[in-house]
């Protein structure tokens, strides 16, 4: 047997690696995805290797997962619940797509995960392997009992790690866990599971990585530029950048201003509530943006019907059916609806708060002398017309009101 091991040399996958060697006598390769974790990978291969790979993959993937998987997700203004950015729910099927095109490339027969049982991230990558490599085997130890007996808790898989001599840097546990990529950072459990627990206060300050408090950024608001083409990002203050360029240009500028921070209870696919913090600086940003300039360049009905997909796309996103026909089939209309989402939007940042300062575009929809309250020079709209449009609109209503009152004087 040959296993394909998402691996990022912490303790976790270390123990991972290790104990799916043994118990299923096979031949590991692990895999490491660079999708903007910040963590150092140097030294990365030379763990693997000692704690029983035979390879280890170390691909660096942010430009890809902007340009294929936050930029489409962007046109689609989707976010889940209303209130979650989709940071983790979109990094998973770049991350298994590419584990299943190393399994192919290796001739391996099965790929593992360290994904709990109780969340949404084993949904995430078997969905995407289901989608993309039917015939792939997948070992998910933690939905394993003879792992969760030998491993219930950290001292467990530190004294393995001992005995196995497997080099891990174990530190005592957080008081939460952490997920950080190119969109945003995660975090939850530990102390977090207390819902009235207030995650902004001072006390929890040192937890934030991308962002200040808004009671910390600067006093002086700034000016941000975003340029659209067809509805991507395309430049921001006046500077031509890749897809990755822009995220990390935003990210600092968001960061700096203190925006993007969310607190939320969100519901689980998997049937529970969980409560998360997240920093989402340049996400945030982007998806404020682009709703700019949707508003001036989106046809009306286009826009409403687009919008009504909006709860639809997301939840297919934290699901994990990213590469399902469904998603893909909405990406068509979502792309055909961005053709004309060309323009500059200027947004003003300010202690956590993203604020729009102007709007332009060579294709805007936008009329301000049919719009103006003065008299119309085109004569584009007789208001006269108002009448016979009300009339028509309001005769439902009126047959309605007319059937009620007579059945009520009975």
């Amino acid at each position: 047997m040959k296993i394909v091991l998402a691996y990022s040399g912490g303790l976790d996958t270390s123990v991972l690696l290790s104990w799916m060697k043994e118990k299923y006598n096979a031949e590991m390769i692990a895999f490491c995805a660079d999708i903007g974790q910040a963590e150092e990978l140097k030294g990365l291969e030379k763990k693997a290797l000692k704690t029983g790979a035979s390879k280890i993959y170390i691909d660096d993937l942010r430009e890809e997962f902007a340009r294929d998987f936050i930029f489409p997700m962007m046109q689609a203004g989707a976010i889940y619940e209303n209130q979650y950015f989709l940071g983790t729910s979109i990094a998973r099927p770049l991350i298994a797509k590419r584990m299943i095109e190393i399994a192919k490339q290796e001739n391996a027969d099965t790929i593992g995960h360290g994904a709990t049982g109780k969340g949404n991230d084993q949904v995430r990558f078997e969905l995407t392997t289901a989608a993309l490599a039917p015939e792939l085997k997948i070992i998910a130890p933690w939905r394993d009992a003879s792992f969760r007996a030998q491993f219930p808790g950290r001292t467990e898989m530190i004294q393995y790690c001992e005995d196995k001599g497997i080099p891990v840097q174990a530190t005592a546990k957080k008081p939460y866990s952490m997920d950080r990529n190119l969109l945003h950072i995660s975090f939850e459990a530990g102390i977090l599971e207390d819902p009235w627990l207030d995650a902004s206060a001072p006390a929890y300050k040192e937890m934030y990585k991308l962002s200040v408090s808004p009671e910390d950024a600067p006093d002086k608001p700034e000016y941000v530029t975003l340029e659209f083409a067809q509805g991507l990002c395309v430049a921001v203050n006046g500077k031509q950048l890749t897809p990755l360029g822009v995220m990390n240009a935003l990210n600092k500028l968001g960061g700096k201003h203190g925006v993007g921070r969310v607190d939320l209870v969100e519901n689980r696919y998997v049937g529970m509530k969980s409560r998360g913090v997240y920093e989402t600086p340049g996400g945030a940003i982007l998806h404020f943006a682009h709703r700019q300039i949707e508003t001036l360049t989106m046809d009306r009905e286009v826009m409403h019907l687009r919008d009504s997909l909006i709860p639809k796309y997301s939840e297919l996103v934290y699901y994990g059916y990213w590469f399902a026909p469904e998603r893909l089939a909405l990406q068509a209309l979502v792309n055909e609806s961005q053709k004309n989402v060309t323009g500059t939007v200027r947004v003003k940042l300010y202690k956590g708060n993203i604020i729009n300062a102007g709007r332009k575009s060579p294709v805007s929809l936008y009329n301000p002398q049919i719009a103006t309250m003065e008299a119309d020079p085109t004569q584009a709209y007789n208001q006269d017309d108002a009448t016979g449009f009300i009339r028509l609109n309001g005769l439902r209503l009126r047959v309605d009101a007319q059937v009620h009152q007579s059945s009520e004087k009975r």
